[in-house]
């Protein structure tokens, strides 16, 4: 007879998911003791799961945990995870320390550039105002009244209304992200970044979008799609211009998000198969090919994102600042009576401080804009070359030289290009990734021919 617990609403899914994670519990036990390294009869016979539990495990931990697949020398299916068995996205401790330090300190001192570069811009204006008015006063024998009492000076001009507009946006809401003054044309009149964005931008650089890895994913998907349901690894690395050891993590990762199959051509060579994907509910699947990694460079990061007279307003404000600051013991203070430790501080202790910090904030951010952007421009020279060699390999068959691989570079990255070596470097690393056959030419130069990247991808075709 059946019990009244059995008969719970959803007890029997939550049962059901129990005996998913004790599955997976057992195959990363097997997986240790194996060193991560595993086929699917080796799981089998460690945790005795049936075929397609031991399979389907596998192909989870695949999408969870760094790992890819490989074919072994006796022609099977060997699933391979990183001996410790790490999680995808897991960042060292110092890395996430440091990233997380640096959220703090940009949250706080965003705060702080808020309440303490408009206000005290607009203290030190009404001082200096007063000081020299107090100071003219003095000089005419005191016939008129300099001070806040005096009608002609009752009113400042930085308290009407264009400074607050011009500080903030009349459409702008709270946490919309700046991604600098090109992306500013774009907007309408009345959607203009207000000024305390690009204040922060001037610090911290602007806003960059972040992609989701379903973003990153609609292309790849949409490449299988084109390729028929079949993807190889240097198909992959056509497409995300990955160096080969990661390509080879990523199509693991996606083997088990997007239910993929390994299968083993007649020569051996492996391609991914995703039948789950050729469905449509609108008959045969016909879907455009996404432009290859090399139609794609990555654009050089601005410092600041701002226009040069945004800069130019911020750079005056802070500097005025920093002056008045500066030289209120000499200046201000005399003229209007103002002493006393606590004026000191507040008036040119915490302003002068921050003043600097807030041009060294960007003045040391500048050596990392740069520092990245030369690593930008030396991923870029890989995506050129990739794309170099994948035409000679699978149309020419000719092989690259050293000269024709600069001369190409420098003709498509311009400024951009680096030095010769650097092109030499790069091409050799390529020629390691895929097994290049390197030989000397006739005039005594190396000759790279890649056979091994074309075998690949006509393998996974005819898959």
């Amino acid at each position: 007879m059946t019990s009244d617990r059995a008969l719970e609403p959803g007890r029997e899914g939550t049962l059901a998911t129990l005996a998913v994670a004790d599955r997976q519990y057992d195959i990363l036990g097997a997986l240790r003791s194996m060193q991560g390294r595993a086929t699917v009869g080796d799981v089998m016979a460690a945790t005795g799961l049936g075929a397609d539990q031991a399979e389907g495990g596998l192909k989870s931990l695949l999408e969870s945990h760094r790992g890819h697949l490989a074919v072994s020398d006796s022609g099977e299916l060997l699933y391979q995870f990183d001996p410790r068995l790490i999680r995808r996205g897991t960042e060292p401790v110092l890395a996430r320390f440091k990233r997380r330090a640096w959220t703090l300190f940009s949250a706080g001192f965003k705060v702080w550039i808020v309440i303490t570069l408009v206000v005290y811009f607009v203290i030190f204006v009404a001082l200096v105002i007063a000081a020299l008015v107090a100071s003219q006063s003095r000089e005419g024998g005191g016939g008129r009244r300099g001070g806040w009492g005096g009608r002609r000076h009752r009113h400042l001009p930085m308290g009407n209304f264009w400074l607050l507009y011009w500080i903030w946006g009349p459409r702008w809401r709270l946490g919309r992200p700046y991604y600098g003054h090109r992306w500013e044309r774009t907007l309408e009149k009345d959607d203009r970044v207000p000024f305390y964005k690009k204040v922060f931008a001037f610090v911290f650089g602007p806003d960059r979008p972040t992609l989701t890895r379903k973003d990153l994913d609609r292309d790849i998907l949409r490449l299988i799609r084109a390729r028929r349901g079949v993807l190889t690894t240097p198909e992959l690395v056509q497409q995300t211009a990955l160096p080969m050891p990661a390509a080879e993590e990523e199509m693991g990762r996606l083997v088990g998000a997007y239910s993929g199959e390994a299968v083993v051509s007649p020569r051996g060579e492996l391609a991914f198969a995703f039948p789950g994907l050729m469905t449509s509910a609108h008959g045969r699947v016909r879907t455009r090919e996404p432009e290859p990694a090399w139609m794609h460079l990555e654009a050089p990061r601005e410092l600041t994102g701002n226009s040069a007279g945004a800069n130019a307003a911020v750079v005056g404000i802070n500097a005025f600042n920093l002056l008045a600051a500066a030289t209120a013991p000499w200046f201000i203070f005399p003229r209007l009576g103002i002493g006393g430790p606590l004026a000191f501080v507040g008036l040119v202790v915490v302003p002068v401080i921050f003043s600097f910090l807030f041009f060294a904030v960007p003045g040391l951010r500048m050596l990392g804009v740069a520092r990245g952007n030369r690593r930008r421009r030396k991923r870029n020279v890989r995506r050129v070359l990739l794309g170099f060699v994948y035409q000679d390999a699978l149309k020419r068959g000719r092989g690259v030289t050293v000269d024709e691989a600069w001369a190409h570079v420098q003709q498509r990255l311009r400024g951009q290009a680096g030095s010769r070596e650097t092109v030499e470097s790069e091409l050799h690393r390529l020629a390691a990734e895929f097994d290049a056959d390197v030989v000397v030419g006739p005039n005594g130069e190396e000759v790279f021919r890649f056979p091994g990247l074309k075998d690949r991808v006509t393998e996974g075709e005819a898959v």
